[in-house]
């Protein structure tokens, strides 16, 4: 019995003493997007701060493709030493747990979720030239043109893809799906006229909007965004099935111990809180947000069956 309690001691010891220098190296927060979409530009907001408080460099490492499982799996085979995190978003860590017929991982098996960041709302937007002032006018005019009119994603399956599943199957439209490998490459295409319209995050298109790049035709929710008044929501013009909630989070791999991920945890929450960061993020059109490990872990929870729910009647489901 001395023996094991020895044990469990000197194990105590180690893991405080882990805890205690870390970080030892740079961390690296994996972005699974391109560089320039939302969980980019959030990454490069926090990451000096983050870096400040936890004594390191952080490194923002973006690894685009499949919807976000390229850089999720990158993050999960790191060491479980902390070093290593991921900015997830809705697509990465709920949906594609429901759309893939074999996912590639399992959220909650694979990850330990440290915080949100932030929630977003979406909009629809289309290229200026489109002859139509809002959603309602947008549908009659794709109803004589089925699947002429062409929207681009962030990726096949993610929370932008199942908006335009959301709208064509409560206005009974066929629009063409182009996904790409994030928002920023879409974006670009819409300001260029490559394809007609997206549904996209606040963070990433607000600028645009401002400037009148692209025309924004509805909130994708129940009620108005804060940041755009005097945009109507979907729900005013009819259509109250879109209801476009994204999340943005550090999650990390799920071997890494408590006192690591604490400390990961409460570095987050500081610079979440850092007045020049809230304002940063609310610039963009984001509403900051934390929560404990356990409040993120039971909200992503949530989620899943919340986009389980959306994907069934959709019934869609994607091979990798």
């Amino acid at each position: 019995m001395k023996h094991l309690i020895l044990l469990a001691a000197g194990l105590l010891t180690a893991v405080s003493a882990s805890a205690q220098t870390f970080p030892s190296r740079p961390i690296r927060i994996v972005v699974p997007f391109a560089a320039g979409g939302p969980a980019d530009i959030t990454s490069r907001n926090i990451a000096p701060r983050l870096g400040e408080l936890l004594g390191q460099s952080i490194v923002v490492d973006n690894r685009a493709g499949g919807n976000g499982t390229i850089g999720a799996e990158a993050m999960i085979r790191s060491p479980a030493d902390g070093h290593t995190l991921l900015m997830t978003t809705a697509s990465v860590t709920s949906i594609n747990m429901v759309t893939y017929a074999k996912p590639p991982y399992d959220t909650l098996r694979d990850m330990l979720p440290l915080s949100p960041v932030m929630t977003t709302g979406s909009l629809i937007v289309l290229h200026p030239s489109m002859p139509v002032k809002n959603l309602k006018e947008f549908v009659a005019f794709a109803k004589t043109r089925p699947n002429q009119i062409a929207f681009g994603s962030a990726g096949l399956g993610g929370t932008l893809h199942l908006g335009l599943e959301m709208l064509m199957a409560e206005a009974k439209i066929k629009i063409t799906h182009v996904a790409y490998k994030g928002a920023a490459p879409a974006v670009v295409d819409v300001t260029a006229g490559q394809i007609q319209g997206m549904f996209v995050d606040l963070p990433v298109i607000s600028p645009y909007v401002k400037s009148g790049r692209v025309k924004a035709i509805a909130v994708a929710a129940q009620q108005r965004s804060p940041h755009f008044p005097d945009i109507p929501s979907a729900r005013e013009q009819g259509f109250e099935n879109i209801d476009m909630l994204n999340y943005y989070g550090l999650l990390t791999q799920a071997k890494v111990s408590r006192d690591i991920a604490q400390k990961l945890h409460d570095a987050i929450i500081r610079t979440v809180n850092t007045p020049a960061i809230r304002e940063r993020l609310l610039a963009v059109g984001a509403d900051p947000l934390t929560m404990t490990i356990d409040e993120f872990t039971d909200y992503i929870r949530r989620d899943i069956e919340k986009w389980r729910r959306v994907v069934k009647a959709a019934n869609l489901t994607f091979e990798r």
